[in-house]
């Protein structure tokens, strides 16, 4: 995900005697710690999942956590345990940080002014919130928006398709399986993976993923979002590059279809929903002329291949809103 904001940093009076130095640490020292400590934290989560897996759990059957659905507890662990998790945690940063520095290097590319990527690490499923580029340069066409939009989702797309299906191939199936409290819908291209891997096998649901697949199907979700066509996301940015006059109505639309969904299938799109409406309505601002060519109309249509392989109104299953709030109003009785 690309953020299009000016660079704002604060200075302390020994920064000030030492502006270039300073510039060199926030440059590279903080996405580096940033990288670092998503490391651990998806680590801690991929440790679980393989437990989970090897023992044939449920991926995100809780113990004794202090915080819910994240092990903070592993953190005691003995080093070898720890060591199972490191598959999973390479596997989500390879595909986060290969769409990210798809961005960058196009930014370096059209010479606009972007910060390295940020790994957000965070008590979550997966052990982060993803990851971001800051672009406060001036992006001087909307060519050149494109393909800096184009080009994360494609290269977390290439990244995250070897992945799914490494992680397919080492899930396996179990007789008698019953449904985990957590049930996941799978994506087109997931039960497509799945049908040229293991034809005439059981539904995936009967499958025991193994943390690679999970980290694949995160990845997916992860470019169907970048991908949806609104406001400041990839998919916004890419319609503004087709058609500046579309981006407001098109924007708007997707979140009226973000309600939806929220109502029918998942809660979480109400959030994104919300989150495009408060702020992500406005226009990049790029020169509307000169416009784009055939070229990058047809690799906008292979974005829309891309979203609907990816894509998935349910992520979770049995969560859109009118059953998280049975689940609430049951919790209170």
């Amino acid at each position: 995900m690309s953020e299009s904001v000016p660079d704002s940093y604060s200075f302390s009076e020994a920064d000030e005697a030492h502006p270039q130095e300073h510039a060199q640490r926030v440059r590279y020292g903080l996405p580096l710690v940033m990288l670092l400590l998503t490391f651990c934290t998806t680590v801690l989560v991929g440790a679980r999942l393989q437990y989970n897996f090897n023992h044939h759990l449920d991926a995100f059957a809780t113990g004794d956590e202090l915080l819910p659905l994240f092990p903070v507890q592993w953190l005691w662990k003995s080093p070898r345990e720890l060591l199972l998790g490191v598959p999973f945690s390479l596997a989500i940063m390879g595909i986060l940080l290969s769409h990210e520095l798809g961005h960058y290097f196009f930014c370096r590319f059209y010479r606009v002014k972007s910060t390295l990527p940020f790994f957000i690490p965070a008590p979550t499923l997966i052990g982060t919130l993803g990851a971001f580029i800051r672009i406060g340069g001036f992006v001087r066409s909307r060519a050149a928006l494109f393909d800096i939009g184009f080009a994360g989702p494609v290269a977390g797309f290439v990244v995250a398709v070897p992945t799914m299906f490494a992680g397919l191939r080492l899930s396996h199936a179990v007789a008698g399986i019953s449904d985990p409290d957590l049930q996941f819908g799978f994506p087109l291209i997931f039960q497509l993976g799945h049908v040229l891997l293991h034809p005439g096998g059981p539904a995936l649901s009967h499958y025991y993923l193994h943390p690679i697949a999970l980290a694949g199907w995160a990845g997916m979700l992860a470019t169907a979002l970048n991908l949806l066509p609104g406001g400041q996301l990839d998919g916004g940015h890419l319609v503004f590059a087709i058609s500046p006059s579309l981006h407001r109505f098109v924007s708007l639309a997707v979140v009226g279809a973000l309600v939806v969904m929220a109502w029918f299938f998942w809660a979480g799109w109400i959030i994104w929903a919300i989150l495009l409406a408060l702020s992500g309505l406005r226009q990049p601002g790029v020169p509307q002329w000169p416009g784009v060519g055939r070229q990058r109309k047809i690799m906008a249509l292979m974005a829309l291949v891309m979203l609907l392989l990816t894509f998935t109104p349910t992520p979770v299953a049995h969560s859109s809103l009118p059953e998280v709030a049975h689940m609430v109003n049951q919790g209170n009785r």
